[in-house]
């Protein structure tokens, strides 16, 4: 065993972390001064096609097949994707659901509009891809190798939770609320692949509780702002309890479900799955 090497002559895993973040880099740059340059945005299609190609290369580089990265393309995978999808939507309608029966919201309908329903369906898809690549794909399970799995989690939290830390909005107790419930969130996901050993659920549930947060009840995400189907109008309901601007993530209600959910998934033991995530501490 050597610095870079573990007992059975291979590359060390948090060394992979390095290389990762080295490969992703000498594009990122690169593609920084291009949009600089020639005065373009980095979309979230950009960060998809990245992040993809970085985990690719770095997967081709251990020798394994991209499965094992996000999991194999079967009737389970979309099963997971479909657990994922009904979660990360029940995540949303059970607080709003019950901050609009005991009074704090009222709605209007918007224009209805196709536009809306793709443009949303687009944008909060890409970020799914984008962060759970990054933070669920390559990096999270090379962690997990090389420390075990919960302080690969409480190190990807903390990334995740650095990562929308300056986000707008992110004030006073919108942020304290927030950035609890992003961490949180980050353990959620992450649990989410350790249970299944694949990123379908993680990415269902992390696309559906933004897609339906924003782009069907109107609510900000993470405080950014797109069109949406209905607007949610607020009667005196205090910042803590509504999110306010920010969205649900920095309501006390919704920190609540993200916390059950957690739980839940922390105990659920899927019978119909004989997988394991193995830990090597190198």
């Amino acid at each position: 065993m050597t610095l870079f090497l573990n007992s059975e002559g291979k590359i060390k895993n948090i060394w992979w972390v390095v290389l990762f973040f080295l490969i992703l880099s000498s594009f990122l740059f690169p593609l920084i001064i291009l949009a600089d340059r020639f005065s373009f945005e980095i979309t979230m299609t950009h960060q998809v096609i990245l992040i993809s190609v970085v985990s690719i290369i770095c997967q081709m580089l251990r020798r394994k097949s991209v499965s094992d990265l996000v999991g194999k393309f079967n009737s389970t995978w979309f099963k997971e994707l479909c657990i994922g999808l009904l979660i990360g939507a029940l995540l949303m309608i059970l607080p709003v659901s019950v901050l609009t029966i005991f009074g704090f919201i009222d709605w209007q309908l918007n224009i209805f509009s196709f536009s809306t329903i793709l443009s949303g369906f687009a944008i909060f898809l890409s970020a799914a891809i984008a962060e759970e690549l990054l933070f669920r794909g390559f990096m999270f399970q090379r962690l997990i190798q090389a420390f075990g799995k919960w302080p690969a989690q409480i190190i990807i939290a903390a990334l995740f939770l650095l990562t929308h830390i300056n986000n707008p909005g992110m004030t006073g107790t919108v942020k304290i609320l927030a950035s609890i419930n992003i961490f949180i969130a980050s353990i959620m996901f992450g649990l989410a692949y350790i249970k299944t050993k694949s990123l379908a659920m993680p990415l269902g549930l992390h696309f559906m509780a933004n897609y339906m947060q924003g782009t069907v009840l109107g609510f900000g995400v993470s405080g950014s702002k797109e069109p949406s189907l209905f607007k949610p109008v607020f009667d005196h309901a205090p910042v803590w309890l509504s999110g306010g601007d920010f969205g649900i993530e920095a309501s006390a209600l919704g920190l609540c479900f993200v916390i059950l959910i957690t739980v839940l998934l922390y105990i659920w033991h899927p019978s119909y799955l004989g997988r394991q995530i193995t830990t090597n501490i190198n």
